[in-house]
């Protein structure tokens, strides 16, 4: 059986990729994520707070005429967190895997932190993913700003780069085809559907936020696999499908819409990195099943573009689903 794909240009020998989280951190879990079955790893973001953070120190300690500013790096930066260490971890994950490493920008602007990216380029990643975490919270803040203000980032790293850049997006766009049109009219690679944010909530005893990770659930699957199902075959740039993915189920779901690859990191973090094994076993054992030889026997048969009843993606879909569960009540 094949199981080979392609996913920003790079080939890939199956369609699991494991997305940024703490446990591409340690490179013992990279190297028996791979051994397990991964195809690529997408490492943990580094922030655009963290990169001005060294520029300003940097500046600072020029205007005081330093001499050994450029070598300097703020003590109170975390390992593998801060611009130095995590250039450092991309060159580490190099030389302990054979399978692709990719490196994970997080920033809400264009200016400063975007010249980072070739070095990371330089470092050795083999492609990078964008993912621009902004919350327009703004009300003077219209649409159309908010949407350029992500084509404008995406410019500025193409820019800066030689190698594939992928857009992680959230599903809060007014219209999500049209600014993933306009993202892969402006050159992106790829595209990673979706990015969750996370919400603080309220501890009603201290009456302070609380902030915590909430690991994603199968049900999350659905916005994502109607997007994708919307998507493909409609874009140059690779489609990866993130968010749900608990069983190998989510996994043969996702591309049957279209994804090329798939990315997990909660069904790792609740189950251990072991769990990799499970996915993979699963997915050979469904297509071995459905006596699949290759990938694209199945990838998209059931794209929007593919399926006879396009009412079963859209608002028909909606109306059968409501008188449903009205008659069945």
């Amino acid at each position: 059986m094949d199981l080979s794909t392609r996913y920003l240009g790079l080939d890939l020998k199956n369609p699991l990729v494991v997305s940024a989280s703490p446990l591409g951190l340690d490179l013992g879990n990279v190297r028996k994520l791979e051994d397990l079955g991964a195809a690529a790893i997408v490492l943990p973001s580094i922030f655009q707070e963290d990169i001005e953070n060294e520029i300003d120190e940097m500046e600072r300690l020029v205007a005081e005429g330093n001499s050994e500013a450029f070598s300097y790096f703020p003590a109170h930066m975390t390992e593998n967190v801060g611009p130095k260490n995590y250039l450092d971890l991309i060159r580490r994950a190099r030389q302990a895997v054979d399978m692709p490493v990719i490196a994970s920008l997080n920033g809400t602007t264009r200016t400063g932190w975007t010249d980072y990216a070739s070095q990371i380029e330089q470092a050795g990643a083999q492609a990078i993913e964008l993912n621009i975490y902004f919350l327009p919270t703004d009300m003077t803040l219209s649409g159309g700003e908010v949407e350029a203000r992500y084509v404008d980032i995406l410019k500025a790293v193409k820019q800066a780069v030689s190698i594939p850049v992928s857009m992680k997006l959230s599903p809060y766009f007014s219209s999500v085809g049209h600014m993933v049109k306009s993202l892969d009219q402006t050159g992106a690679d790829g595209f990673v559907l979706f990015n969750r944010f996370y919400q603080p909530d309220i501890d009603l005893e201290e009456l302070t936020l609380v902030r915590d990770l909430k690991l994603s659930h199968k049900g999350e699957i659905r916005l994502p696999l109607l997007w994708i199902a919307a998507l493909a075959g409609k874009i140059k740039g690779s489609i990866a499908a993130s968010s749900g993915v608990q069983t190998a189920a989510e996994v043969i779901k996702y591309l049957f819409v279209g994804a090329d690859v798939v990315m997990t990191t909660s069904a790792l973090m609740r189950h251990g990195v072991g769990y990799m094994k499970t996915l993979h076993d699963g997915l050979v054992a469904d297509l071995t099943a459905r006596e699949v030889e290759k990938l694209s026997d199945i990838r998209g048969r059931m794209s929007r573009g593919a399926v006879s009843d396009l009412g079963a993606f859209d608002r028909v879909n909606y109306i059968r689903i409501l008188r449903g569960g009205i008659h069945s009540s």
